[in-house]
């Protein structure tokens, strides 16, 4: 339970310990699976959907031996309003609502006795559709709906990321939102499975780690005193929420582990992160005053953000591998993996004798392994 967070990584992360590091990689390839199965062609019919049946997409994904069963399917739904003339315009300019990623549950016996209990994986993908990326630009914070506060919270001043929460609670006539389909796929598994010993790990890169973040508070929310121990393993996730939703986090007794890239760009929006007591410990008066004043401005926006769980901080510049790679290639999920693989500590970040993570396996589509 120590590498699930139970005492929030510590003495794990500096240097890293070689078994989180698996750990973490075997993570990363759940959510790996997830960008693999999506249909990210425009052209086709099935746009936006899982390109595999769900009990395939392990075996088509080149994760067959995961020892986990997939058992739902999880959709996301922007709530951004659409003009009338949009509706006439290419399916993959107006998709709505589009397969992010999988409930899955170990099954296998000796996975489970390997972790010391059962584990279930959500895992989720980043960014794909046109109008998802029409919900991350809405950066401004905005307050938790009633039904995802918890009771300390009250009408408290927990705020989000507007559209990441959007993508959360939409829904159409047809497909319920994400937030539906997580808590009834959690209450199941919890009637099925809450005898045992049971662990709940939640998994994404970009959007998804925002996602990720929010479904681990809802479901702390949600499933107060019956949910098992709510861990989130993220990818190069934005910021999400304020310091009042990281406190609530914290209090739920949630564990957050973000992988965090030094050069990626989206590791640092949106928003502003100004701490209180940074402004009180700053010594330069003026200095001090311009901070405050930056601080009050940027609350009254809605756009002060904070940083939550525990921060495992690599860098692609500091990797012999990875150091002339440009925005995109920062932020791709397969260069966090490769980083997290070589990862030594910050006083020694990587070595030359670690071969890069990533390559292909005949009969599989961009899969992982060790190497």
């Amino acid at each position: 339970m120590q590498y699930q967070g139970i005492d929030n990584w510590e003495g794990l992360l500096d240097p890293l310990d070689h078994n989180l590091r698996l750990e973490i990689l075997r993570y990363g390839q759940f959510v790996q699976v997830a960008y693999q199965s999506f249909d990210f062609d425009v052209s086709s019919p099935t746009y936006a959907t899982c390109r595999y049946p769900k009990g395939s997409i392990f075996a088509r994904s080149g994760l067959a031996n995961s020892g986990y069963r997939i058992t739902k399917n999880l959709r996301a739904t922007c709530g951004v309003g659409l003009p009338r003339w949009m509706h006439g315009m290419p399916k993959w300019i107006s998709t709505q609502s589009s397969w992010i990623g999988y409930v899955a549950v170990c099954q296998e016996k000796e996975e489970i006795l390997r972790l010391g209990r059962r584990d279930v994986v959500i895992a989720l993908r980043g960014t794909a559709t046109c109008l998802e990326w029409l919900e991350n630009l809405r950066a401004a914070l905005t307050n938790l709906p009633a039904h995802m506060r918890g009771e300390s919270e009250g009408t408290g001043n927990s705020m989000v990321e507007n559209g990441f929460l959007s993508l959360y609670t939409s829904k159409t006539a047809t497909s319920p939102s994400l937030q539906e389909m997580v808590r009834e796929e959690v209450g199941r598994i919890l009637q099925s499975y809450g005898h045992e010993p049971l662990s709940l790990t939640i998994t994404g890169h970009s959007l998804g780690a925002a996602l990720a973040t929010l479904i681990a508070h809802d479901i702390a929310t949600a499933f107060k005193g019956a949910a098992p121990m709510v861990t989130v393993v993220s990818f190069g996730g934005p910021r999400v929420g304020n310091e009042a939703f990281r406190t609530q986090l914290e209090k739920s007794g949630t564990k957050i582990l973000r992988i965090v890239n030094s050069d990626d760009v989206i590791t640092k929006v949106p928003g502003l992160v100004v701490r209180n007591d940074e402004v009180e410990e700053c010594r330069d008066v003026q200095m001090a005053k311009v901070l405050r004043w930056l601080h009050k401005r940027m609350e009254d926006m809605q756009w002060v953000y904070a940083d939550v769980g525990q921060e495992l901080r690599l860098s692609s510049r500091e990797s012999p591998y990875h150091k002339k790679g440009d925005v995109a290639t920062c932020h791709d999920l397969k260069t966090y993996l490769d980083l997290v693989n070589g990862f030594v500590s910050s006083a020694c970040p990587y070595t030359c004798k670690t071969k890069p993570l990533i390559q292909q396996k005949p009969g599989f589509d961009d899969s992982l392994y060790l190497v």
